[in-house]
């Protein structure tokens, strides 16, 4: 498994945190606000996603998915649909962990709380100060930096206005990796 630095016994991990729906796969945009897939048929992963993640994993980075799905909550969505999506999305990138929130209200661990941070953290023994939360929306941005993460937004012209500013604003994730792993070697 990476690890950053051996403390004694114990091995510090580090991640990128990554959103699911607009930074892994391509987002449903409806009146300027993004949705996930309705159908698993409907489920693409965005071009250059695959070589962002082998390029974090070379890094020495896990890749933890963690992502809000609060239609399942609402009732517009199953919990199997968004299984199967995810199913699709770990057999096709090397992802380590995925974390999911189905409440459609305020939750510990919905985002922007930093619950499913702080949730995988612990089970997989992350430096939460050492890793990064890569997303595309204000509730990504607001996650990980309460998580005490480096933050990175991913821009999309989503019709929603950002709440505290990220640590670096990148077009997509390919960018994102090149930026992550240029600052690591610093």
């Amino acid at each position: 498994a990476p690890k950053a630095q051996e403390g004694g016994n114990q091995v510090v991990r580090r991640a990128v945190f990554l959103d699911r729906d607009g930074v892994i796969n391509q987002p449903i945009v409806r009146d300027g606000k993004p949705y996930p897939p309705d159908r698993v048929e409907d489920f693409e992963i965005i071009p250059g996603v695959s070589e962002a993640c082998r390029s974090l994993k070379a890094a020495g980075f896990l890749l933890v998915v963690v992502t809000n799905q609060p239609d399942v909550g609402r009732g517009t969505q199953t919990e199997e649909t968004v299984r199967r999506m995810n199913d699709v999305m770990c057999a096709q990138l090397p992802i380590d962990h995925v974390e999911v929130c189905f409440a459609g209200t305020d939750n510990p661990r919905r985002k922007p709380n930093p619950g499913m941070l702080v949730d995988a953290a612990r089970e997989l023994e992350i430096d939460l100060k050492a890793s990064y939360m890569v997303g595309d929306r204000w509730r990504d941005v607001d996650c990980g930096r309460a998580a005490g993460c480096t933050t990175v937004l991913i821009e999309r012209d989503y019709d929603e206005a950002l709440r505290s500013q990220p640590d670096l604003r990148t077009p997509n994730l390919i960018d994102a990796a090149r930026r992550i792993t240029a600052l690591e070697r610093l």
